[in-house]
């Protein structure tokens, strides 16, 4: 699951028990919404196509909402944010959050559906939501640009367990032991789905720059379409010569163990990343991190890593090559850093506190109207 998934599923399974939450989908339960469900909290789906929605939909969800009869709506995601505020105040509800979790509106890069929609939030940013919750700073302030309003925003984070994401040799040998990646040898790791805006390519052009000077590095990929049967990965492994050093294992499930076995966790994206929670997990893991400068991958980090410009493979690389001649002391030390960092400003039982002030704010906002 993507970061906007998993911090609503982590939200859903983390609310105090004051609150009763019901999940809506415009399109299907997915495999997020499977996982909601095995919390006991209901999740039904209204079937809508992407690239065709209806707006009928809005009718089906204002009738919806009637019989559900919710003190709160909080949509998530953009066509979430107007069909789902749009039926929301139809029935009545008293109170609209939205959400934003994208860092980019570049027509370049973003999907026209999307970009369609961003003018009408814009413009209704005024009366449909009390709040807007960003989940990164950059990403609030690029939305103000468009026009949305200034007054309703907050900025709240995404969150990480710190229980589940921790260092942990067991694990760290066990998955070297698994993949052949010698104890000794030196690990730079991502763990993203297959897309444009992660860089894969960059990725393994500043593999191939460091390459030649450090033979024995490795290369731990994960993600969907992050195996040998992509062509394209391939030919990028192939042409910077590390095929010997890498490993592609595609979708796992077991994330949380993948990073106590690296000494660097890297973010190459070069656009569309708002608050990414890979890079907190990572952190939480003790493994520094050197990341692009996009969204608030910045401010995540803090001094704790090292942030380089985004589509510049050699400033990757020689991020990398910063941290690859510390001492095994210093990564160590770095590492320790980070994980408080996460705990300090990051951790996922404050994040969820901020939740839920905010839903009592807007339910005292209620009673006083």
């Amino acid at each position: 699951m993507g970061g906007a998934e998993m911090m609503l599923y982590n939200l859903a399974s983390r609310l105090s028990n004051e609150f009763v939450s019901h999940v809506i989908s415009l399109t299907t339960i997915g495999a997020v919404g499977q996982r909601i469900q095995t919390l006991g909290i209901p999740v039904e789906a209204l079937g809508m196509l992407p690239e065709a929605p209806n707006p009928l939909s809005i009718l089906r969800l204002a009738r919806r909402l009637k019989e559900i009869k919710p003190h709160i709506v909080h949509t998530w995601m953009y066509h979430a944010d107007l069909l789902g505020g749009l039926a929301a105040r139809m029935a009545n509800v008293p109170a609209v959050a939205w959400c934003i979790r994208n860092s980019t509106l570049d027509k370049n890069v973003t999907k026209w559906s999307r970009r369609a929609v961003v003018p009408s939030c814009a413009l209704l940013s005024r009366v449909l939501p009390d709040r807007i919750v960003s989940c990164s700073r950059v990403a609030r302030d690029i939305h103000i640009a468009q026009g949305y309003d200034t007054g309703r925003f907050i900025v709240i984070p995404n969150g990480f367990d710190l229980n589940v994401f921790h260092a942990d040799d067991g694990s760290r040998n066990s998955v070297r032991a698994e993949l052949g990646i010698p104890r000794s040898a030196l690990v730079i790791g991502m763990f993203a789905r297959f897309h444009p805006q992660k860089d894969h390519q960059g990725f393994f052009q500043a593999a191939k720059i460091l390459h030649p000077v450090r033979p024995d590095l490795h290369f731990l990929l994960a993600g969907n379409d992050v195996d040998h049967a992509n062509p394209a990965l391939m030919d990028w492994v192939h042409e910077a010569n590390v095929g010997a050093v890498t490993h592609l294992l595609g979708p796992r499930l077991d994330i949380s163990r993948l990073y106590t076995a690296l000494d660097i966790y890297t973010i190459s994206s070069c656009y569309g990343e708002a608050f990414p929670g890979v890079g907190g997990e990572a952190m939480a893991c003790e493994v520094p991190c050197v990341v692009t400068n996009v969204g608030d991958s910045a401010y995540l980090v803090g001094d704790t890593g090292r942030v380089v410009p985004p589509s510049d493979p050699a400033a990757l690389a020689k991020g990398w090559a910063e941290l690859l001649d510390m001492s095994e002391l210093e990564r160590r030390e770095l590492g320790a850093l980070a994980r408080a960092r996460v705990e300090e400003h990051f951790d996922i039982c404050s994040v969820i506190r901020r939740y839920e002030e905010l839903y009592h704010e807007l339910g005292r906002d209620c009673e006083a109207a």
